[in-house]
């Protein structure tokens, strides 16, 4: 297996004039784009960074922080991606435990570095030094690690406790992005909207799949579906590869037209559950070639495949060309407690696989709960079909028992999004005296609809009445991460803004 470095030096000998990455008005081709990433390189020797350091960065998707994870690759550096918008005491966290050598930072990360006290004794180089550093003359670079180097280090988004590290290796790295480019079917020269963070593995794959085709990263620093539409008509973008939050904004967008994303031939969505509704709209608006419904995580990339989403909702269908997949039961503690068919249970993944990822970082703690015999215990919810399909039905954490029945929320979320009247829905369990938890659904609307009208739209959709809300609270919002998954924990914290008049809150019997 290469590693990345020489996997981009083979881009570059492929393609050298071919278009590489878009950023405004920077548009660099591979041989051009080669030449700024052997600067870099440059740059960090000046610095004193040596092979094996961690290199922390708190940048948005910028040609420079696409350019900052290249030269990372050629130097054998570790690149350490923190959300932009982390807080200094998530930046002083990470900085320690990673034991980082220098902080690479942006105009809108400056004052959460500032306040940061473990970054007074490193290098800390803005945006601006950067460009600098890339506009000096150098010679080429040639790659410094090897296959089994440390790539990269993603921090899991500690909901529930400290963030853990993931580190990577560049063989596995590129063993996702190759099986990325498989998977979606994409061709020579795929030109990809370069929307997902680079400090979320599908950013990151995005980055490394387009330039195994030769392709261009167009690159878009935060998330805006005006700015969104603008680019994939005025680059052809050809394929999308987003969360389903992001969708749903892209087709709420009232610039939006189907004739202005016709380039677009392949759709992939990832990060979260897309519900029905949310489906069924965008395969009537796009009519793409290709609709994948990719289920992974940070730990091992892909998990699971659907290469026609539409086909069967909610199916995340078969393993990865690099995995294997089981079920089993809710609270076992070995791999060979499988469930049976259609019986819910914990998602676990082979450890084996290419994509895979061999341990946390300092974490024997949170090694001990989810590495067991060889297999990844992902702590999320799900059942085979009879087909042999995978399906998705939450996170164990997530599940509502309510009445002494167990009751996923994504499969009333998907019921509920299919009224005409409901944008987005995000259902929990809120504590209940005879119930133990009450199934609440969090509805935003896009028209008007009453409580009684959902739960009769429940009552005919073949809901299980078990499983019908409870509550209908009707809110402004519903809270998410930077990357589109909804934070339940924040609605069962009482953390949202509810529609008025208040009244809209009700109960349905």
């Amino acid at each position: 297996m290469l590693d990345l470095g020489a996997s981009f030096l083979a881009s570059v000998s492929r393609d050298r004039d071919a278009l590489a990455i878009v950023d405004g008005d920077m548009r660099l081709t591979y041989s051009e784009w080669y030449r700024k990433i052997s600067a870099l390189v440059t740059g960090f020797d000046q610095l004193g960074l040596k092979h094996g350091d961690h290199v922390v960065t708190l940048m948005m998707n910028r040609w420079e922080n696409a350019s900052l994870h290249w030269a990372c690759q050629f130097a054998g550096l570790i690149v350490t991606p923190l959300n932009w918008r982390a807080k200094s005491e998530e930046v002083d966290y990470a900085i320690k435990d990673a034991e980082a050598k220098a902080v690479f930072y942006e105009d809108v990360t400056r004052e959460a570095l500032v306040q940061t006290p473990s970054a007074a004794g490193l290098s800390c180089i803005s945006t601006e030094e950067l460009v600098s550093m890339m506009e000096a003359e150098a010679p080429d670079v040639v790659p410094r690690a090897d296959a089994n180097d440390w790539s990269l280090m993603l921090y899991t988004s500690g909901t529930t406790s400290r963030p853990k590290g993931v580190p990577r290796r560049h063989r596995v790295e590129r063993a996702g992005a190759v099986a990325h480019v498989a998977q979606n079917l994409y061709r020579h020269g795929e030109r990809t909207l370069g929307v997902m963070p680079l400090y979320h593995t599908m950013g990151v794959r995005s980055l490394i799949a387009s330039s195994l085709t030769g392709g261009a990263f167009i690159c878009l620093p935060r998330f805006d579906a005006s700015r969104a539409i603008e680019l994939i008509e005025a680059e052809a973008i050809t394929n999308l590869y987003l969360v389903p939050t992001l969708y749903h904004d892209l087709l709420h967008e009232p610039a939006f037209s189907p004739e202005r994303v016709k380039s677009v031939t392949k759709l992939g969505f990832a990060g979260a559950s897309m519900t029905d509704g949310l489906l069924k709209r965008l395969n009537e608006a796009f009519k793409p070639e290709l609709f994948v419904n990719h289920y992974g995580s940070s730990e091992i990339y892909t998990f699971t495949i659907e290469q026609n989403a539409v086909a069967k909702p909610g199916s995340a269908g078969r393993a990865g060309i690099n995995q294997m997949i089981r079920v089993v039961k809710l609270g076992a503690d070995s791999p060979e407690q499988h469930a049976g068919v259609a019986e819910e249970g914990e998602i676990i993944a082979y450890l084996k696989g290419d994509e895979a990822f061999e341990g946390y970082w300092n974490r024997p703690d949170a090694d001990a709960k989810a590495l067991r015999e060889g297999w990844y215990f992902t702590g999320d919810t799900g059942f085979f079909d009879a087909d042999g399909d995978l399906f998705v039905t939450g996170r164990v954490d997530d599940m509502i028992i309510t009445g002494g029945e167990n009751v996923s929320p994504v499969e009333v979320e998907s019921c509920l999004s299919l009224h005409e009247q409901v944008a987005e829905v995000a259902v929990v369990g809120l504590p209940d005296e005879r119930w133990g938890k009450l199934v609440t659904a969090f509805v935003k609307r896009k028209g008007s609809v009453t409580a009684e009208e959902l739960d009769e739209h429940c009552k005919t959709s073949g809901l299980a009445n078990f499983r019908r809300p409870r509550r209908i609270v009707f809110v402004d919002e519903i809270p998410k991460s930077p990357v589109g998954k909804i934070l339940r924990r924040m609605l069962v914290a009482g953390e949202y803004s509810v529609e008025r008049p208040l009244d809209h809150d009700r109960s349905v019997q």
